[in-house]
């Protein structure tokens, strides 16, 4: 329980340090992270790619098409941001990362507008 709540409060902390990010967008990229890990057979390296992956299908699943204008009102306006998160996360010393890791690992991988679009069935008459 203490541990929970030492990295709640490391977090917010790095939040207003940091002050371009809301808490809730490093809450929610330690969330997908973990999703990504407890899918694999063994815990291990996340590439910033598939972490996107994760994120993207956890902003689907929790917020539907609004999910760009949550990530938005977070401060998170395109993947490289996701990105910078995982790095101050890294600079904070919350999660580690390899040599070969680097922030254009998140660079314009997916378009907010198009991930979390309804998608409209053609085809219906």
């Amino acid at each position: 329980m203490q541990e929970t709540m030492d990295l709640m409060l490391s977090i917010r902390n790095l939040a207003e340090r940091r002050g371009v990010f809301r808490p809730e967008a490093y809450f929610f990229v330690l969330e997908a992270l973990e999703n990504a890990m407890a899918s694999m057979d063994e815990r291990g390296h996340i590439t910033g790619e598939d972490l996107l992956e994760w994120i993207r299908d956890l902003g689907q699943e929790r917020f539907g098409i609004m999910a760009g204008d949550v990530f938005n009102a977070w401060g998170v306006n395109a993947t490289i941001d996701f990105g910078r998160i995982v790095f101050h996360l890294v600079g904070a010393g919350l999660l580690r990362k390899r040599d070969e890791d680097s922030l254009s690992d998140f660079i314009d991988k997916f378009d907010f507008q198009d991930a979390f679009a309804l998608k409209v069935f053609e085809g219906r008459g």
